[in-house]
């Protein structure tokens, strides 16, 4: 088969590898559309740049395929899996700094982190998903704590999302809302025309602009409580992590309370932690929510279902594998905002 290796640059380079085999636990995937973020070239950079041990690091160094958004069809799944069968159409998260990985013709998945998708959900929609809602997840639901959407809030739960219109801060708002979790105090800046889409003016939420600086933004949230009703906030989620956003969520922060980002950062703030969304297949370097994973990848296709979650807006470049370096040099100049990157296999010169 062909797949997409990464490297440091970003670069890419397509190469022909054996179709990999699923063990007991998981699903061979036909990949139809992969999905793309920004771990996918700062993950390269960073290997190339020092020696740490951190595993993920260590693999790619190799060069790695570092894709795990996968949209497609069952392959083949291994003895234990009784949830798919070869035909399926489904979506899932593959294991981060492993092989097999979803820029190929072919990936692997533990299928606790495998989705079934309705008819009513495209591959490309699907294919925005796996990552980044999950690190959304791990960081509401294990982190936080926050009341699930099945059982939700029953009073009034100030948030703040800082990077509102990246997908993992969108997927935070669209599982803070169906968690009752209100009100939202959604930060971005040239998104915000697509957060206001996502967010409850009933319910006092509310979409600030980070680009009025730092002074305006904290007193921007501080507005947003006195008009709800509210004197502190608790629960903040960073999915920017940057030195502006450090600096807005240590001061709006009440003490006591939590600030999670979803990367590891050496911002200087007290009380924060830290989402590693490995921790939904157990790797041995994070904690362990693999029963979190499971039990959001079955609701995530209850709720495409029946409406009440949805992918992230995407745009789909042009030349399947061949388009992934472009497009991760794209990502890295930041010239994204409010949109995932995908690519169709299909699209591949030569193949289709």
């Amino acid at each position: 088969m062909k797949e997409a290796i990464n490297l440091p640059g970003p670069t890419v380079k397509i190469v022909d590898s054996p179709i990999p085999e699923p063990n007991d636990d998981q699903v061979l995937i036909k990949v139809v559309v992969s999905g793309s973020n920004p771990k996918d070239w700062k993950v390269p950079d960073l290997a190339a740049s020092g020696d740490s041990s951190f595993g993920v690091f260590v693999q790619a160094r190799k060069g790695l395929n570092q894709g795990d958004d996968i949209a497609g069809i069952v392959e083949k799944v291994g003895v234990n899996v009784v949830d798919f069968k070869p035909g399926d159409r489904v979506a899932a998260f593959h294991e981060m700094g492993t092989t097999g990985g979803s820029y190929a013709e072919y990936a692997i998945a533990w299928s606790h982190t495998t989705f079934h998708l309705p008819q009513r959900t495209s591959f490309e929609e699907a294919a925005t998903i796996p990552l980044a809602a999950l690190t959304a997840a791990v960081s509401l639901y294990a982190h936080h704590r926050l009341p699930f959407p099945w059982a939700p809030a029953q009073s009034a739960i100030p948030i703040i999302i800082y990077g509102a219109s990246t997908a993992v801060g969108s997927y935070a708002i669209k599982f803070a809302c169906n968690s009752k979790i209100h009100p939202i105090i959604a930060v971005a800046g040239k998104g915000s025309h697509y957060v206001e889409t996502l967010i409850d003016r009933s319910q006092g939420d509310a979409v600030l602009d980070y680009r009025e600086g730092v002074e305006a933004t904290v007193e921007g949230i501080h507005q947003c409580l006195r008009d709800t009703g509210h004197t502190s906030v608790w629960h903040a989620v960073d999915a920017a992590i940057v030195p502006q956003s450090a600096e807005i969520l240590r001061r709006s922060v009440s003490p006591g309370g939590m600030i999670n980002f979803i990367l590891p950062n050496d911002l200087d703030v007290s009380i924060k932690s830290v989402t590693s969304v490995g921790s939904v297949h157990g790797q041995a370097e994070f904690e362990n929510f693999e029963e979190l994973g499971y039990i959001i990848s079955r609701y995530f296709t209850r709720a495409l279902k029946n409406g009440s979650f949805s992918g992230h807006p995407f745009e789909v470049r042009p030349g399947g594998l061949e388009g992934i370096e472009d497009a991760l040099k794209d990502l890295k100049a930041g010239k994204a905002s409010a949109t995932k990157y995908i690519f169709r296999i299909a699209d591949t010169p030569g193949m289709g």
